[in-house]
């Protein structure tokens, strides 16, 4: 917006811990002026903004404060970046920001850490594209291009022709992009939609068309990364994808297809297997539909209804799954295959304030199916609102629980087969088993339902959640507690067998964790473990050192961390010093070493991870996307350096893993390999393996697998080496039930596998059998879960003679999982059942109940347990050493005989591998290492449409692990005052009415499109954020924070990133048994919010890089989502966060800039474009409703070091 050019002009804003100055010339009339105010030795002759933010506020002392002053030019863009003594030895990180001859920024620099620090004031810039235009006087970037650098196109749309990462040797490997259109040398197929409406629902039926796409008629986008793979997206006009094609080679390709009806639905996809299928082995002619085999197996199916809303689905393997909404849009039933043979639902009834109320289960009269749908939408259509109401004492009992809600006739379903789980938001319900409330926690004082003086209360705040057993009707009983700034202080866990776990939480001035105690009991009656964690912080609130102390023992320093001068960690001192751990990284910031493997110097282990630089590319191509080329490892045990080379296909998928001993005389070549063959999907079809089961200087074959499917389905295995030391591939028929669960796997003595309504196993039989005085019993065993799918028990029933001569009988474990507290039940000799606390996870390993020790262990870049030691009271002692092929089977080679704590079985990714089934357990599914694959089909499978649902890591273990969990945060735009809250995504379309208001009166409900995007992305936690900065009075005359500049709204959403970012990451949801973070996060914006959210995320994820690695590791962005984004030429994607952004293509006039919402961000994929003509006033939020359905998060690898986004191509 042009202004006049004042004077200089100061603005101070002071928001709980934050300070922002601005210095400008450019300013709104009414700006505060303020005279004679010093902040530090910034550059008064420069525009700039200065933010201060202050991490403690001792008294009488000097607080902690994080510093950064942005020096703006004359046309308001930023120039240099001064992050002020933000280096560990306090020196000042500056961050040039350079344009080229026409504006544009085609460099993006790293910060360069400074020899000293001016206390803000502007460092000399070099003007022009150079390597380095404040210098480099630490040397940190010696021989390195620590930039990327975008070639872009001599046009105005400024389409990124060619990206180079950042580092010296990925100069000649750039990222490169080309923009065309189709020919028929492309061959793209045409498949046509016809719809027929039964029951409401429109029913697509798909034949390929007569005709293929002729040439112009597509918009064709190719990405070819470092490494020459390519990806070839074909849109229509309309901006859908209508193919996906992954090259191959010059004559194979893996095509997947978009199919949509007439209403522009997406209502079919076809993956390449069922692509090739059709093509090949069914030699399919134009006007073919896909058999019925292909779509149930290998397909993609979607059904509307006539509000546009998903009802019904069907994934590859499974049954139909059918979805039921009320007249709010709000998802309130499911059913899936499993569920439907039963005539069994599952519901999630809600408040007035669209919050999850209780869940369950119930059980219709209608038949699995469509007809039992509608029937059923319409018995929810009858309801109305459909609200619970909160009552004031128990309303109805159920599943051995009374319910301070009601099940009246307003709401649907009334009858309830099983309560799985109730949740409280505002005031605590007054149960009898309630814990006592503390008006003080760690010295903090406690918020109360009842209101303060000041006005605080637990208003909005989520107090309490309940959650059922799903095998029997014992119930968790959780409950959370804040301070007077809304931060959770305590959560007070009542497990199910009546004991408790108390996590405690002291925070500082800006949210910082001081101090955890966590008390616990298994039952009421037993001896509480007390376990207390402090936690030191230098200067910019990086973690120092980790305290940690079981009982009264005395504190153990877990962790005693160092950094360099980038804040990337380079040294922990581990268990008081018992081994102090290196970290090396390259130019990317990918781990490179730990320790060094070539020279361990009293270390006991050394890894060393290769990426564009293999020790030799004999055995291993230089690969610049990310992939590993080979990694080499030593521990002190044998003190034998080995190696592993890695080779990938086209479709960067693992092929072969080759396993070296460089050093030793005979260097044991292709000892411990694997192989692996794929089919379209990312099946494996043949599956090799050798061993050294004999320790002699040849290797054998003990895997030559060949694996046969139906669909995606593996039906069968076969093992040409007849060597059962791998996996037993006797050929035996394995089964699935309705929603694709593997029931059965002989080849492995498993019989019979049960699940529960979450697809987890509740109970498995074995073929293993025990002779006893009754007859033959098979081995079994047994699972209990909670409603919300943490296992809290396990019983395996093993056959085994009794060891102490009484009659044979089943030999129980069992394992009880409560919190992170580990017990197992054993029978001694003399025939009693005891029941003894094994272990408790820490950051570095575990504490060991019994030995009463705190075992270490070290862990590779996917956190897989490599060596695990302890100190036995005069020295160090090796407890086990762990080696796997890269599928993630552990090969037989044990490090020093020792006898490993047995009850601790957490290994490869760290999840506990199961004795009984030889599997691992992710939490969601089981992994089977020896067959690559998992055991059910991905939940999630819909996010990885061109893979097949069993597939691991979608096919590359050796740089990826498979996460899970969400978390959404709504960004809005220009308001009138409805900003950062619910409100704001409301439309003004009228859908019912609730019977709430003074004297029965009825009040509108209106279509919301934050619920509709929750519901989609399967997601019901959201925090909302105000980017519009207060709405229209901000507008023009606004004496600071105006938001009509770009700049403002990045720098105030990086401020409330800044604020938020420790609270959001500590509330994130955790796995109860390891501790870790299981969630992941997706911000989505609209308009001026485009531009907030940048900068939201910015400060999100420079949080996040201070915390520890192995928490990095943890924390996902997984989506940015842009609906309009106003000013987006000015704003620029984060190029490893899957980001997609929507706009309507016209002129919105109303204040005569809303044809900025025109423009394109920088840097952002014609994939991940969504444009649509829209008419003078399309650019509010309630006219994206229909692009919710394209919704997609991203696929991530983690590097060592951070996640990269794997199909981004920003």
């Amino acid at each position: 917006m042009p202004t006049k050019s004042l004077k200089n002009t100061n603005t101070i804003t002071n928001n709980n811990n934050q300070i922002q100055i601005m210095r400008k010339n450019i300013i709104p009339a009414g700006a505060i002026l303020l005279a004679g105010l010093a902040y530090g030795q910034v550059t008064n002759t420069e525009n700039y903004i200065q933010t201060k933010t202050y991490l403690d506020y001792p008294a009488g002392q000097s607080p902690k404060i994080q510093e950064t002053v942005e020096y703006i030019d004359g046309l308001g863009r930023s120039k240099q970046i001064v992050n002020v003594k933000a280096s560990p030895s306090g020196k000042d990180m500056v961050t040039p920001v350079v344009y080229d001859a026409l504006g544009r920024q085609t460099r993006e620099y790293l910060a360069v850490p400074q020899a000293s620090t001016t206390n803000g004031a502007i460092y000399q810039q070099a003007q022009g594209l150079t390597d380095f235009p404040v210098g480099d006087p630490t040397s940190i970037y010696t021989g390195e291009k620590a930039f990327t650098e975008k070639l872009l196109e001599s046009s105005p749309l400024d389409r990124i022709l060619e990206k180079k990462q950042i580092g010296t040797a990925w100069q000649g490997k750039p990222v490169k992009f080309e923009y065309q259109t189709n020919s028929v040398n492309d061959k793209v197929r045409k498949f046509t939609a016809t719809t027929t409406w039964s029951g409401n629902t429109a029913v697509s039926s798909v034949i390929w068309s007569l005709n293929d796409f002729g040439t112009h008629q597509l918009y064709k986008n190719m990405t070819i990364d470092e490494d020459g793979n390519k990806t070839i997206e074909f849109k229509n006009g309309q901006e859908q994808l209508i193919l996906t094609r992954k090259v191959i080679s010059d004559t194979e390709n893996a095509d997947t297809y978009y199919v949509y009806n007439e209403y522009n639905q997406l209502v079919l996809i076809i993956p390449p297997k069922a692509v090739y299928e059709f093509f090949n082995t069914y030699e399919a002619n134009p006007g073919d539909s896909l058999t019925d085999d292909l779509l149930s197996e290998l397909c993609y199916q979607y059904n509307y209804d006539g509000r546009n809303r998903l009802v019904e689905k069907k994934l590859p393997g499974k049954g139909w799954e059918y979805q039921i909404y009320d007249m709010q849009d709000r998802l309130v039933m499911t059913q899936d295959a499993n569920l439907g043979a039963l005539k069994q639902w599952m519901f999630t009834k809600y408040d007035q304030l669209g919050r999850v109320a209780y869940t369950g289960i119930y059980t219709s009269p209608q038949s699995y199916g469509r007809t039992g749908r509608v029937a059923e939408q319409t018995n929810v259509n009858a309801k109305g609102s459909n609200n619970t109401l909160r009552t004031a004492s128990v309303s109805f009992t159920n599943s051995g629980m009374g319910v301070y809600y009601d099940n009246s006739s307003s709401t649907y379903p009334s009858s309830i087969t099983k309560l799985l789980s109730v949740r409280y938001y505002d005031t605590y319900p007054q149960y009898s088993f309630n814990p006592s409330f503390l008006p003080n926690i760690q010295e903090q004082p406690v918020l109360t339902d009842n209101i303060s003086t000041d006005g605080k209360s637990t208003k909005g705040l989520a107090v309490m959640n309940l959650i059922k057993n799903i095998e029997d009707d014992n119930w968790t009983k959780n409950y959370s507690y804040f301070d007077f700034r809304g931060r959770l202080i305590a959560v007070h866990s009542i497990n199910h067998l009546l004991g408790y776990t108390r996590t405690e939480s002291k925070l500082d001035f800006a949210g910082a964790l001081q101090k955890t105690v966590i008390k616990h009991k298994r039952l009421a009656a037993d001896t509480e473990k007390v376990i207390a964690e402090t936690f030191e912080y230098d200067s910019q609130n990086r973690l120092k050192k980790h305290y940690h102390q079981v009982d009264g023992n005395a504190p153990e320093l877990l962790a005693d961390n160092t950094y360099n001068e980038l804040s990337q960690l380079t040294s922990k001192k581990v268990g008081n010093n018992l081994q102090n751990i290196n970290y090396t990284y390259n130019i990317r910031g990918w781990l490179t070493k730990i320790n060094d493997p070539g020279n361990l110097s009293g270390k006991l282990f050394g890894y060393e991870i290769k990426y564009h630089d293999p020790h030799t590319s004999s055995y291993s191509k230089a690969k610049y996307n990310g992939d590993i080329t080979d990694i080499s490892w030593k521990t002190a045990n044998d003190g034998i350096l080995k190696r592993y080379y890695y080779r990938y296909d086209n479709l960067n998928r693992l092929v072969s893993g080759l396993y070296l001993e460089p050093d030793t005389t005979i260097p044991m070549k292709y000892t411990f390999a694997e192989e692996a063959a794929y089919d379209l999907n990312g099946n494996i079809t043949s599956l090799m393996r050798t061993g050294n089961e004999s320790d002699q200087a040849t290797s054998e074959y003990i895997d030559d697998l060949n694996l046969n499917y139906y669909g995606n389905k593996l039906i069968s295995v076969n093992d040409a080496s007849q060597n059962f030391s791998g996996y037993p591939g006797g050929g035996n028929i394995i089964s699935y039930d309705g929603n694709a669960n593997m029931t059965s796997q002989l080849d492995k003595e498993i019989k019979k596998i049960n699940y529960n309504h979450l697809n987890l196993p509740s109970s498995l039989v074995f073929t293993r059998q025990l002779s006893t005085p009754t007859g033959l019993i098979p081995e079994n065993s047994a699972y209990l879960y909670r409603a919300d799918g943490v296992k809290v028990k396990k019983i395996y029933n093993q056959a085994i003679s009794d060891p102490f001569g009484g009659a044979n009988e089943l030999t129980p474990k069992t394992t009880d999982y409560l919190d992170g507290f580990q017990y197992q039940t054993f029978k001694d000799k003399t025939g009693n059942f005891i029941t003894a606390l094994q272990f408790f996870p820490t950051s570095e390993g575990y504490y060991d109940f019994v030995r009463n020790k705190y075992i270490y262990n070290y862990t590779d870049h996917l956190g897989n347990v490599r060596l695990s030691y302890f100190h036995n009271g005069s020295n160090i002692e090796v407890l086990e050493e762990n080696n796997y092929y890269p599928f993630g089977l552990k090969y037989n080679e044990n490090s020093s005989g020792l006898s490993a704590t047995a009850s601790y079985q957490y290994k490869y990714n760290g999840k506990e591998f199961q004795t009984d089934t030889k599997m691992y357990d992710y939490g969601a599914r089981m992994y089977m290492p020896e067959l690559g694959r998992w055991g059910s089909a991905d939940g999630k499978g819909e996010l990885y449409l061109s893979k097949s649902p069993y597939s691991y890591a979608n096919n590359t273990p050796v740089n990826a692990v498979d996460p899970d969990g969400n978390l959404v945060i709504f960004i809005n735009g220009q308001h009138s005052g409805n900003g950062g809250t619910p409100d704001y995504w409301t439309s003004g379309t009228l859908i019912g009415h609730l019977s709430i208001g003074e004297g029965g009166a009825p009040l509108p409900l209106y279509k919301r499109f934050d619920m509709a995007t929750m519901r989609h992305l399967n997601d019901y936690n959201a925090i909302y954020r105000d980017g519009g900065l207060g709405g229209w009075s901000n507008t023009f005359f606004a004496a600071k924070n105006v938001n009509i500049s770009v700049e403002n709204r990045i720098n105030t959403g990086f401020d409330q990133g800044k604020k938020d970012a420790a609270e959001i990451i500590k509330n994130l949801e955790r796995d109860s048994s390891t501790g870790e973070i299981i969630e992941t996060i997706k911000v989505v914006t609209h308009s001026m919010g485009g531009a907030y959210g940048k900068g939201y995320v910015k400060a999100l994820k420079e949080y996040v890089s201070t915390l520890p690695a192995e928490m990095q590791k943890q924390i996902k962005i997984t989506l940015v989502a842009d609906f309009d984004p106003f000013q987006a030429g000015s704003l620029e994607v984060d190029p490893n966060i899957k980001t997609q952004q929507f706009i309507h293509e016209d002129t919105w006039n109303i204040t005569g800039f809303g044809f900025l919402a025109n423009e394109k961000e920088k840097g952002i994929s014609d994939k991940d474009t969504y444009i649509n003509t829209g008419s003078s006033t399309d650019h509010f939020i309630d006219t994206f409703f229909k692009d919710i359905s394209k919704l997609q998060e991203g696929t991530y690898e983690w590097n060592g070091s951070s996640w990269e986004c794997t199909d981004c191509n920003h």
